[in-house]
């Protein structure tokens, strides 16, 4: 695995996003602070932790429906997090063991344990740069001189809990029509993003306490996110609940979250 970086340091001073993800997944490589906000966070919305485990539970299914029913190979996950095993690229290489795949993050901490955990099967290759999704044609620069991924063939751009972090100021809809454009026919959008939809006055709650950290967000109804996949042919069940995504079989108790308690749009289409 190769690495590229801007050389900044890590700014323990104020929460972070992916290190609350981290939290939340029952991770360790989180800060007091980030501790603090996602606490806060939970006890507006105790499903923050169901909504993060699905979260990562559409990932891993998104990919694995993506390589073996699609054949993709390529993969381009941009807002990685703080690696949590399985990886997308274990997932799609447990499939494909030639299976590329590209992350892209902000947060040097990201890069700190990306260098340790992200490790491709001989056959495959995975490569991590430093990039913000809010500039997409310095990303798609990064991505391209890394030499991993073949604009020519298929590749699956993944933006799981990102875009709820990009205000309707900053373009996120301009933003992901700029990824996908860069991409062949053939590639695919996998995207979930929180809604305030089964709980508005709740998520009001979560806004604020990420706004007051310093992290501006908007969660965004289920029509909202469906126009992320304009243009794209939509796998079945369409976008819908993250739980209810091309589900796995239920535990042994039998017991499923409530839409309310996930509050997660998922959904995944391919381009024409």
């Amino acid at each position: 695995m190769t690495t590229s970086q801007a050389g900044r340091d890590l700014d323990t001073s104020r929460p972070h996003s992916a290190r609350m993800y981290d939290y939340y997944l029952g991770g360790k490589d989180h800060f007091e602070v980030d501790e603090k906000a996602a606490l806060a966070v939970a006890d507006a919305y105790p499903g923050i932790f169901v909504c993060a485990r699905e979260n990562r539970a559409f990932m891993h299914r998104a990919t694995r429906v993506l390589a073996q029913e699609y054949g993709i190979r390529q993969w381009l996950d941009i807002g990685t997090g703080i690696p949590t095993e399985p990886n997308l690229h274990q997932v799609a290489q447990s499939v494909l063991p030639e299976a590329r795949v590209v992350y892209a993050d902000n947060d040097p901490l990201v890069l700190k344990y990306a260098e340790r955990l992200m490790r491709s099967t001989p056959q495959g290759r995975t490569t991590y740069i430093e990039a913000d999704v809010n500039d997409p044609a310095s990303l798609l620069t990064a991505v391209e001189a890394s030499e991993v991924l073949d604009f020519d063939q298929p590749i699956a751009l993944s933006l799981n809990a990102l875009m709820h972090f990009v205000t309707d100021a900053q373009d996120p809809y301009g933003i992901v029509a700029r990824l996908l454009a860069a991409l062949p026919t053939g590639s695919a959008l996998a995207l979930s993003h929180c809604t305030p939809d089964f709980d508005p006055a709740t998520w009001e709650k979560v806004t604020a306490i990420y706004t007051s950290a310093g992290t501006p967000v908007q969660f965004r109804a289920h029509k909202d996110v469906a126009r992320f996949f304009d243009g794209l042919d939509l796998i079945e069940p369409g976008v819908c609940v993250g739980h209810r995504w091309r589900p796995a079989a239920t535990g042994s108790d039998g017991v499923q979250p409530t839409d309310a308690q996930v509050s997660l749009w998922t959904g995944v289409g391919i381009k024409r």
